[in-house]
């Protein structure tokens, strides 16, 4: 998914704490900050509790960690670099979800976004590289380590391609849109299993993330006539679907362990990740989105 190429960003859209961390190793906790956020919620002691495993990219590891993201000025910047990229994404999303919740009756607050490397401090607590990229409802922040969507690629197969990057970004802030509605807590009580409120959860962010694609190239910039981003292509969709696909339970424990336990799924398969994301692109709504009242995940 292309930028326009004269879109304005806003760098400070994006607090850059790369280089600035304790120099951790990159763990193999991929998929591990997607379901963090449920058990943030009980404090912030959660994180720093976390087994760790070394290994994987240096810290600050990553697309354009060298350079400093106030250089970060437009859409051209934002094809060529990963956190460039990340700052139109965050930009774009709030430009699609504050008039999608105002419709709802609704308030939007924009969501923090956080690059770091290695280990940064959180409103849930010390959070590192191993858990991956995560919401905390305590600070209403995202978090990214950009060495993440290396690692996505090299060791899951995931495509490299823009919209599974920025897939990755909408899916967090699915989860703030969640804290927004009060739903985002509905896994405490319930937090694995193949029809646990955790996958649903999951699956519902994966929902929003399509919802915002489907709508993105459609929605302009503020102070624009002109969107953040041009309109989607096939291979885009595609790219967003292989990411959806490799961060599913099925192909982490398969990859992990040879076996497949939906009694221990958090997130949902690679299939069910995938048919919400469409659900959501395929001119969905919020209200269709509504994956906890869904009779059958595997078909929204």
């Amino acid at each position: 998914m292309s930028f326009n190429e004269n879109a304005r960003l806003d760098s400070s859209r994006v607090s850059d704490r790369r280089g600035k961390g304790k120099g951790i190793a990159v763990g193999g906790g991929l998929g591990g900050g997607l379901i963090l956020i449920l058990s943030l919620i009980f404090g912030s002691d959660v994180v720093d509790g976390l087994g760790l495993s070394d290994g994987g990219s240096p810290a600050g590891a990553g697309s354009g960690y060298s350079e400093s993201i106030s250089e970060c000025l437009d859409g051209a910047d934002a094809n060529e670099r990963l956190d460039c990229r990340i700052v139109g994404t965050a930009e774009s999303l709030d430009s699609f979800w504050g008039p999608a919740l105002a419709a709802e009756g609704l308030s939007y607050s924009e969501p923090g976004v956080a690059l770091f490397s290695g280990r940064t401090d959180t409103g849930c607590g010390s959070a590192t590289s191993a858990v991956g990229p995560f919401y905390c409802p305590a600070d209403e922040q995202t978090y990214y380590d950009t060495a993440f969507f290396d690692e996505l690629v090299a060791q899951y197969g995931a495509s490299g391609g823009p919209l599974a990057q920025e897939y990755v970004v909408a899916h967090e802030f699915g989860h703030h849109i969640q804290n927004l509605t009060g739903v985002l807590g509905a896994s405490a009580s319930d937090p694995r299993g193949a029809d646990s409120a955790a996958v649903r959860t999951e699956l519902q962010a994966d929902c929003y993330a399509g919802l915002w694609a489907g709508n993105a190239a459609s929605v302009p910039a503020p102070g624009s006539t002109e969107p953040f981003l041009a309109e989607l292509t096939a291979t885009d969709v595609q790219d967003a679907l292989s990411a959806a696909s490799a961060i599913g339970d099925d192909r982490i424990q398969s990859k992990a362990t040879g076996q497949v336990n939906p009694e221990s799924w958090t997130h949902g398969s690679g299939d069910q990740r995938q048919a919400w994301f469409m659900q959501g692109y395929d001119g969905g709504s919020i209200a269709s989105c509504d994956t906890f009242s869904a009779p059958d995940l595997d078909n929204p």
